[in-house]
């Protein structure tokens, strides 16, 4: 019964996650990982395909794991959640503190990637143990 429970909930967190993937002010990363723990503890199958999936499965790996998340990655994710606050709070948003609720999110998020360890690229030979000849 736990697991059924775990597996929807795993669910709604996944859809949530690729609602805010769309939506600015709804944060993907922690939705996805979210799922990512709840089929952990409910579906090897579903966790698989979260690990595996070509959008985002590195990422959350690398995450889970400790890995950090590459400069690029950080740059292009603030990049993309600062235009679309900005988009959104001052092009769609007319009240003043809904404004001012939006760009709390975009520095609540800015500070939590920043904060997160950077994944320094590695060279494939010396990821595989080879030496550079």
């Amino acid at each position: 019964m736990l697991r059924v429970f775990f597996r929807v909930v795993g669910m709604v967190f996944l859809g949530l996650g690729i609602i805010g993937m769309a939506l600015p002010v709804l944060p993907t990363t922690p939705f996805l990982l979210l799922s990512l723990w709840c089929f952990s503890r409910s579906s090897e199958r579903w966790e698989r395909w979260l690990l595996t999936n070509p959008l985002f499965g590195r990422y959350l790996d690398d995450y889970r794991s400790g890995r950090g998340i590459p400069r690029r990655v950080k740059g292009y994710i603030l990049l993309l959640l600062w235009g679309t606050i900005f988009y959104t709070a001052f092009a769609l948003v007319d009240p003043w503190w809904l404004r001012g609720v939006l760009l709390a999110v975009a520095v609540g998020v800015t500070l939590h990637i920043v904060r997160q360890k950077t994944k320094r690229n590695v060279p494939e030979a010396e990821s595989s143990g080879e030496e550079n000849r």
